[in-house]
């Protein structure tokens, strides 16, 4: 993780200050706050500000159930019955936002969720560090031969090392070209917003991401997921963390009803109904094509 002495001396002035307020505080999230919990082999994620809790979410849906609510169920009951029943609104009571540091291609993927408030640090005003992402060897994979968005077989031995070379070699050289565009010993250079077009997908970037409990859980059901792409589900388990100490009611209905459950079609429920009553159910005669009888499949062995 690569933060510039200006950053660490930052984090270490915010972490020193102390305030009285009269707003709602998660001690769990407090003790999250400025940290930067390192990701990949530059990158990172730090919590800048956060409001509400698991009361506040508890807070939003009794202003529409009603009066008498908490003395029929506790927070923690309640809070499990929106997120069984898929009620949204309440979670998006809560928001957190985040300073993180991400190569531009996981950037790439993480700005399809556009249910967030996004600043990226900007290449046009400023230069980007020499800084690159660079998979572990135990990353480096060969393409699927059965997922068209997935990886296969991990590459070892020398054509692993060829890779790698490959990588390292390409992300140098394109940021050395970089720095002779913009800077011409003296004379003028190349305007940055133009020269920034030639460095590789790899490199990092910086951004701060704002974003409601409800969204950000959406995000990490997909990202957290063991079928995301390595290099942004990192992301996704270092601030699943951080929610779990933030909301923990919020978060363990999550896990259960988001994470550990499985949405069903009707065809699928079907199946199920028949195989209680032991009848035997093949991919033939469950009307089901071979991919989703294959997920099906996925879903009852786990």
């Amino acid at each position: 993780m690569s933060l510039t002495p200006e950053q660490l001396a930052e984090i270490e002035q915010l972490r020193e200050q102390r305030s009285s307020t009269l707003r709602a505080v998660s001690e769990g999230m407090e003790g999250h706050l400025y940290t930067a919990y390192p990701v990949l082999d530059h990158g990172f994620v730090r919590v800048i500000d956060y409001m509400g809790d698991d009361a506040a979410i508890c807070q939003a849906a009794r202003v529409s159930y009603g009066k008498g609510t908490k003395s029929v169920q506790n927070d923690e009951g309640l809070i499990r019955y929106l997120m069984r029943h898929w009620h949204s609104t309440p979670f998006e009571m809560c928001e957190i936002k985040l300073h993180v540091k991400l190569p531009v291609f996981v950037a790439r993927q993480w700005i399809r969720h556009r249910t967030a408030n996004v600043n990226e640090y900007s290449a046009r005003y400023s230069i980007l560090d020499r800084e690159f992402y660079i998979p572990a060897p135990e990353h480096v994979a060969a393409q699927s031969v059965v997922n068209n968005q997935g990886r296969g077989d991990i590459l070892t031995g020398e054509e692993a090392a060829r890779v790698l070379e490959i990588l390292k070699a390409d992300s140098a050289r394109a940021y050395d070209n970089y720095e002779n565009m913009i800077s011409q010993d003296g004379q003028q250079g190349l305007a940055r917003e133009l020269a920034r077009m030639n460095l590789p997908a790899n490199i990092y970037t910086q951004w701060y991401w704002k974003v409601d409990l409800h969204n950000l859980l959406h995000f990490l059901r997909l990202r957290a997921d063991a079928h995301a792409q390595y290099e942004i589900r990192v992301y996704a388990e270092e601030m699943c963390k951080i929610v779990a100490d933030w909301v923990p009611f919020a978060y363990r209905a999550f896990e259960d009803y988001r994470m550990g459950g499985a949405t069903l079609s009707s065809g699928a429920l079907d199946c199920v109904r028949r195989m209680i009553k032991g009848e035997e159910v093949t991919q033939e005669n469950s009307g089901m094509s071979a991919g989703e009888w294959r997920e099906f499949q996925a879903v009852l062995n786990g």
